[in-house]
């Protein structure tokens, strides 16, 4: 059995790595209620403008738009969206573990533009090609990091080096729970249907979308990173807070086994005493 001192030191060890883990979900919780409140102040206004596009999409037109162009898929392309730090729980083996098996099932070359260093770090390693790479967010992502990332693919779209893009996040349920989802971005695909309103068009239905479509794929990767940020922060309050129960936990059991030894050391000093005083006898 270790010594009292030696207990008493992992004891206190692990004491101070409690105080960190219990900050740290603090800190989480905070950054979550923020996190949080972007993504449903984003959904609305994500929605509003998918809606708009149907509508302006379903008017036949004689111009032939860049990014509704559909074509023979010959390599495909992935925008995945991971953290820059760990510590956050299952939430970026999920996405990378998604993001692999449907990379491996695909019969055609495949492209990654990885948003996050921690699926660039795992896919680095790989024989995937990264076609370009987002890191340093931050805690609060904006809208022009946003259009910088719907330029780049935009730009690898249009000019034919993928032609297929799809997006891998994580959709933000609650602070305990989220799930990784595909969704295609490029093509942007036309709505079936008869659309229910009728729109009278200024400047011009060709003029709209031109403006519209690239304003709609900057507006769903911002949505979706905003989803994505708040997924990790909520899984790293959940881990830290898990990890601050454990180390309680520990704490506990190591004081007992301390106590134990110390009983230990005083009955084996009592037995020596004993015995001596028997022995003068």
């Amino acid at each position: 059995m270790a010594g009292v001192r030696d207990i008493r030191r992992r004891i206190r060890s692990v004491r101070n790595t409690q105080q960190i883990t219990k900050a740290m979900k603090m800190v989480a919780a905070a950054n979550l209620r923020k996190a949080q409140g972007k993504v449903v102040a984003a959904r609305p206004y994500a929605r509003q403008l998918q809606e708009v596009l149907s509508r302006v999409a379903q008017v036949q037109t004689d111009k032939k738009h860049p990014l509704l162009e559909k074509r023979t898929v010959s390599k495909a392309g992935y925008i995945l969206i991971t953290s820059d730090r760990g510590l956050c729980g299952g939430y970026n083996a999920n996405l990378i573990r998604k993001t692999s098996s449907i990379i491996a099932e695909q019969t055609v070359a495949t492209g990654l533009v990885p948003v996050g260093r921690k699926g660039r770090d795992f896919f680095r390693r790989g024989k995937v090609e990264i076609m370009a790479e987002f890191t340093g967010l931050g805690n609060n992502p904006d809208y022009t990091q946003a259009r910088e990332i719907a330029v780049e693919v935009m730009r690898l779209y249009q000019e034919g080096a993928l032609d297929e893009v799809y997006l891998v996040y994580s959709e933000f349920i609650s602070a305990i729970n989220s799930r990784p989802l595909i969704i295609k971005l490029l093509p942007i695909e036309k709505p079936e249907g008869k659309a229910g309103k009728q729109y009278i068009f200024e400047p011009s239905p060709d003029d709209i979308l031109t403006r519209l479509l690239p304003k709609y794929v900057e507006t769903l990767i911002y949505s979706k990173i905003l989803e994505g940020k708040a997924s990790e922060v909520g899984a790293r309050m959940t881990a830290m807070s898990s990890a601050t129960d454990n180390a309680k936990e520990l704490i506990d059991r190591l004081t007992l086994i301390m106590n134990r030894a110390r009983q230990a050391a005083i009955t084996k000093e009592i037995t020596e005493i004993v015995g001596g005083a028997a022995a003068l006898e």
